[in-house]
């Protein structure tokens, strides 16, 4: 009979901050706005990518990778969030459900080896300075990035479609979003191979990247620490701060969801830690590798002179 019932599920209750109803509307206001930001800043980078010849280069191109992989992530799950800040039926279907789950285990796993890439292009950069463009050419940041999103995929996507089980009710996700270890207390059968499965999984996609990303920054050290001059020291290391920022708010986020103690589990924490790497972390990455890039600013100036140079004409003929 549980097996029956599963099959018909059409929608869940999606909880999220429900049980705090007077912070909903205040948190409505502020991740609609960051949201934005999230999508503008994102596409503000891409568009200068494709505008400004001195940023087509390997570690550009694969900042565009990041920056759509950062505005997909948002826009599966703070719309939807949104929505049910402002409707007193927070549901979700559950065939978007199922999609929530997939697409953003595909998309975590896609970011997870698109950092060990860029980690890659730092050490080319800097190790290997005048054969840099020869080792990652055109051709191979191509194949690089499309690595990285096919074993995303298959390391995510393939697995999980043979993990899903149906749900027995109540049909209720306390959390913010769809999600694989979320709706395992929803399957009807045992989950022990699935959790073996997840934990075997998990491991594979996170720490083989993450050892790849210590290896390039350990060969980047040693080949640094050979450099003589401190300005030559502080100019390489400058070119690493950006990403290793970014690697450490992303990894830093995951060791506090899975690797806090379990006296420190709860759920209205690790809707607020889910929070941050869904919505806030991927707003903040366009500024990091933005605010202190004097080659982004120079070219965001170039673009906007080139906008406002091919205006004047325009203006020019209106007042005649």
């Amino acid at each position: 009979m549980r097996l029956a019932n599963a099959s018909v599920v059409s929608e869940l209750v999606l909880v999220g901050f429900s049980n705090h109803p007077q912070a909903e509307l205040p948190l409505f206001l502020l991740l609609s706005l960051v949201y934005l930001t999230c999508c503008f800043g994102n596409t503000a980078v891409v568009t200068l990518v494709v505008l400004d010849v001195s940023l087509q280069s390997p570690m550009y191109f694969f900042l565009c990778h990041l920056a759509l992989l950062n505005v997909l992530f948002s826009t599966l799950v703070v719309p939807k969030m949104l929505f049910n800040f402002l409707t007193s039926r927070k549901v979700i279907s559950y065939a978007f459900c199922l999609a929530q789950t997939y697409l953003t285990l595909f998309l975590e796993c896609t970011e997870c080896f698109l950092l060990a890439v860029m980690a890659l292009d730092r050490y080319v950069a800097i190790c290997h300075p005048l054969r840099y463009l020869l080792l990652l050419s055109w051709p191979a940041c191509v194949a690089l990035a499309l690595g990285a999103w096919a074993l995303g995929f298959f390391a995510s996507v393939v697995p999980l479609s043979c993990v899903i089980l149906p749900l027995c009710g109540p049909y209720v996700v306390d959390y913010i979003f769809c999600e694989l270890p979320i709706l395992l207390h929803l399957f009807c059968a045992d989950t022990t191979l699935q959790e073996a499965m997840m934990a075997v999984g998990g491991a594979g996609t996170v720490m083989v990247p993450f050892l790849l990303i210590l290896l390039s920054y350990l060969r980047i050290l040693l080949a640094v620490m050979r450099v003589d001059s401190i300005e030559g020291r502080k100019r390489a290391f400058s070119t690493c701060t950006s990403h290793l920022s970014v690697v450490t708010i992303y990894y830093g986020t995951g060791l506090i969801r899975y690797l806090r103690p379990k006296s420190l589990y709860s759920a209205e924490g690790d809707k607020l830690i889910s929070l941050f790497y869904a919505v806030i972390n991927p707003m903040l990455n366009p500024f990091i590798y933005s605010l202190r890039n004097k080659e982004v600013q120079g070219a965001l100036g170039r673009v906007i002179g080139r906008y406002r140079a091919a205006r004047k004409p325009q203006a020019a003929l209106l007042r005649r």
